[in-house]
């Protein structure tokens, strides 16, 4: 604003900013919808607001309006390089060009930049370039809604839940991506497809929407159930956590009652009917999962989750997949990179392995070279080989911790030892990076030939029939209720950039899982950091 004041030829003695920052001391906190801090639009050009926020920054916009400029006075003592020489056009053309986040600042600084700043174009523009509003917003005057609403009111507003989210579902978890979807922003509850169809695409439901129907405020409503939308809130808790509420839930139920309500699941969770599936153990854990979800009735807690990072070391390009998990069905897992380590982490899950939980862990320092196809038929043949591995990783676990120890007692005994960690962490890193290497070198265009083991059980039994590499990995596996977890020692064999399957040696039972190719908006984790602090937060909540 400083900036501004000057080219304008607005000193510090005409006191905006003074009067500016003295309202600011004495205004209270946010709306309880809206923790942020940023300067909010609705400051720029004057409007009302859809909290008391809104109404206290509308009251400092019209109230304290700033003396007009000198060069609105007359020619007389105008600064001859003054922005406001430019013509008005111009001028719109270049605050247009601003963040929105900006814009207020900018309103304080004369009269006359605060009444361009009224020109819907401006926030026509930030809406396009900053949300990607695609609509023809001149179809609001009709509403009597501006573009300047529409940023300030809705996509500013609640630009904090836009992204990737994890419900709080117990052990199910699921996936919501919260997207801007011309002038509303809708909430899409992304679901793996019938089981066991894992090539098949995503499904997704909307579970709530905003928009903007007065200038007033926006509206939230509630999409869940068959009767259309209805009241709903939502409370941003804080930057990384919102949770939604019904506070219509009867609009959640059926005439039928709840076996109506239950069969009409069924049928969109499972694309069957109950008499369809005759595994006694799989209608028990389907009838639990209805009773446990149906509960929350769309009141949840949700929690941002970040896409894994990308590195060109990477084996294939990490991301979120779609893995068959037996009578569990379906359920999204993503997989990340991690030095000489990869793993799947379930964003969806069971009562056994809930989600939040590492369901797998690859070792990509140490690849595994299959028997010719007549042998791999054998289990006997592919559990030796397996085992061998474990065998060779535990005496390596093994010097490696001696090796650590060893340094310890070094680092202790030497008369400097502030030098001595960054040694030995430089080592580890050098390991780290030498072991990508190596995983690098190994992920080369050759296929083998692949064919399940006897005796080893498939859900799908269209898994391709051969593979690029293959590597020693561990697998979680619990009884119900996540009761006594191990990992077991187990295959990971990758079929092409966009399929790869794990053999549980111990369940005898193969995993098959694929990419789920949909472009998640406002995903990318801001560092390595965020997205490894983000996997420990769920996992932790998990357990």
């Amino acid at each position: 604003m400083a900036v501004c004041a000057r080219l304008c030829g607005v000193g510090p003695a005409r006191g905006c900013r003074r009067r500016g920052a003295a309202r600011e001391q004495r205004r209270g906190g946010g709306g309880d919808s809206e923790p942020d801090t940023d300067t909010d639009p609705e400051e720029a050009g004057g409007g009302g607001g859809a909290s008391a926020e809104d109404d206290e920054l509308t009251e400092r916009i019209e109230c304290a309006r700033p003396a007009p400029h000198p060069a609105e006075v007359g020619p007389n003592g105008r600064a001859p390089m003054s922005l406001l020489e430019l013509p008005p056009e111009l001028l719109v053309q270049i605050f247009g060009s601003l963040p929105g986040t900006d814009l207020p600042s900018l309103a304080r600084v004369c009269t006359t930049f605060r009444r361009i700043l009224r020109t819907d174009t401006i926030w026509r523009r930030r809406c396009r370039e900053e949300y990607g509003v695609c609509e023809n917003l001149r179809k609001l005057e009709i509403t009597g809604v501006s573009c300047r609403d529409v940023y300030a009111k809705l996509l500013h507003r609640y630009r904090h839940i836009l992204g990737l989210w994890q419900p709080d579902i117990g052990p199910y978890g699921g996936l919501l991506n919260v997207v801007v979807d011309g002038l509303f922003i809708i909430g899409w509850m992304y679901l793996p497809p019938h089981d066991p169809h894992v090539d098949d695409p995503m499904r997704f439901k909307p579970l709530f929407r905003i928009h903007l129907m007065e200038r007033k405020s926006a509206t939230v409503e509630c999409m869940y159930g068959h009767k259309g939308p209805h009241n709903g809130h939502i409370q941003i808790v804080k930057k990384d956590e919102f949770s939604t509420k019904c506070n219509q839930t009867d609009h959640h139920r059926m005439s039928g009652g709840r076996q109506e309500e239950f069969r009409t699941w069924l049928r969109e969770e499972w694309g069957r009917t109950l008499e369809d599936i005759f595994h006694e153990h799989m209608q028990e854990l389907i009838l639990m999962k209805f009773i446990y979800t149906s509960q929350y009735d769309n009141c949840l807690t949700y929690r941002r989750i970040y896409l894994p990072p990308s590195s060109p070391e990477d084996l294939i390009k990490p991301g979120l997949f779609k893995g068959t998990y037996g009578s569990h069905g379906l359920e999204i897992v993503m997989l990340s990179f991690h030095g000489r380590k990869a793993k799947g982490t379930k964003i969806t899950g069971d009562p056994n392995i809930p989600a939040g939980q590492q369901t797998v862990e690859i070792d990509l320092a140490h690849p595994l070279q299959l028997p010719d196809i007549e042998n791999l038929r054998d289990f006997s043949e592919l559990s030796r080989i397996v085992l061998e591995v474990q065998e060779q990783v535990r005496r390596e676990e093994q010097e490696e911790e001696q090796r650590r120890e060893d340094e310890d007692r070094f680092q202790q005994a030497a008369t400097s030892p502030a030098a001595q960690p960054q040694g030995g962490e430089g080592a580890e890193g050098e390991e780290t990076a030498s072991g990508a290497e190596r995983a690098a070198q190994d992920k080369a265009p050759a296929s083998q030939p692949f064919v399940l083991p006897m005796g080893v059980i498939s859900r799908n039994e269209d898994y391709p029939r051969t593979c690029r590499v293959c590597f020693y990995g561990t697998g979680l596996i619990a009884g119900h209720g996540f009761t006594s977890p191990e990992r077991t020692p187990g295959v990971f064999v990758l079929f092409d950039d966009d399929r790869f399957g794990f053999i549980w040696l111990e369940l005898k039972s193969f995993s098959l899982y694929s990419r789920i190719k949909v472009s998640f908006q406002n995903a990318e984790a801001p560092s390595r950091e965020a997205f490894d602090e983000m996997l420990k937060n769920i996992q932790s909540l998990a357990t």
